[in-house]
């Protein structure tokens, strides 16, 4: 791999961040929203009075925010801020800031689809190599119609069943929120274990519907590899079928399952937001909601900055990775 590929890589890598990150910019404010006046009517209308001197109130906050300078100047001071990871002040939850508000959010969402894709993909892949290798049990041929009937329900509507089942009729588990409320978050045994209970049917709904996309995905690939040239000379000089299922079928179909896996957990931070939201999770995908629905530019655009960077991150290291973990791939001239 040469240096020069390195570097092009890299420039496409920051050219693909900026083009992202000035779509972010400028589609919270297409719609003409006014973030600052809509929050300070909510305020009033829950205070059951119409505050006086509203205007002069929408004037101070849209100067601290700088949101009455002309959109140029906005569009500037954005791309600074985002050069040194400073998302400002939160318009819904001001005093805070955006970077302690995703700073508390980010690690439910992090353990949580962590957890529940890889625990998915390892389970997947391993039922999708068994049903595309032909010495398999017979029955495994079984379990394809089910997992695939999942992958085909989205993850909040499986979800809500899930809530309705296991936390409304049977009353096994909670119905919302990431631990008992009134609680305080900490790392002590009685928290981690709340949390994990209250974790349980929002891991449950995720990692059966992505179950049926990594087995197809692999019963796929492992198809494909039945009839290449390695696995039938493999088979011919008489090696055993656990050696060739091993060392030939999977580590070759293992590749594109490798490249999901890793778009996926790029794509962390927001993987989830309708199961959080339907949930009550606190993790990203929530404040993400809380955030659109009530307009806050900045809130929104940290988060979204923040996966695009991840993914942008991910797709970067595979591209470098790649030639090192297949050596047929290469990017040099012939």
């Amino acid at each position: 791999m040469s240096i020069g590929y390195v570097l092009k890589r890299v420039g496409m890598f920051f050219l693909i961040i900026w083009l992202a990150a000035t779509i972010n910019f400028f589609l919270p404010r297409l719609g003409g929203q006014d973030p600052i006046a809509e929050m300070l009517v909510q305020q009033a209308a829950m205070g059951g009075s119409i505050q006086t001197g509203m205007q002069g109130m929408i004037d101070i906050y849209n100067e601290k925010f700088g949101l009455n300078t002309p959109l140029w100047q906005q569009y500037l001071n954005y791309l600074e801020d985002m050069s040194h990871l400073d998302f400002n002040y939160s318009i819904s939850h001001y005093p805070q800031r955006v970077s302690d508000i995703i700073g508390r959010a980010m690690p439910w969402t992090l353990v949580l689809l962590t957890t529940t894709t890889i625990i998915s993909w390892v389970l997947g892949t391993l039922l999708g190599a068994f049903m595309g290798w032909p010495r398999a049990p017979k029955f495994l041929s079984f379990l394809m119609p089910p997992l695939l009937s999942l992958n085909a329900v989205p993850f909040f509507l499986l979800g809500l069943v899930l809530i309705y089942l296991f936390a409304f009729r049977i009353r096994l588990f909670p119905l919302s929120g990431g631990y008992q409320p009134g609680t305080f978050p900490g790392f002590t045994p009685s928290f981690l274990k709340d949390a994990v209970y209250h974790s349980i049917l929002p891991a449950l709904s995720i990692i059966l519907v992505s179950l049926g996309g990594w087995a197809l995905g692999m019963r796929a690939m492992m198809v494909t590899t039945q009839g290449e040239d390695f696995v039938t000379y493999a088979d011919a000089k008489g090696l055993k079928g656990s050696t060739i299922f091993l060392r030939y079928s999977i580590r070759n179909a293992l590749l594109p399952q490798v490249t999901a896996l890793a778009l996926v957990l790029g794509q962390l931070v927001s993987g989830a937001v309708l199961v959080e939201v339907v949930f009550t999770y606190p993790g990203i995908g929530s404040i993400l909601f809380e955030g659109i629905r009530g307009g806050d530019f900045f809130l929104v655009q940290g988060i979204i900055f923040i996966l695009i960077l991840s993914i942008g991150l991910v797709t970067l290291i595979l591209d470098l990775v790649y030639p090192l973990l297949d050596p047929r791939i290469t990017y040099q001239r012939a």
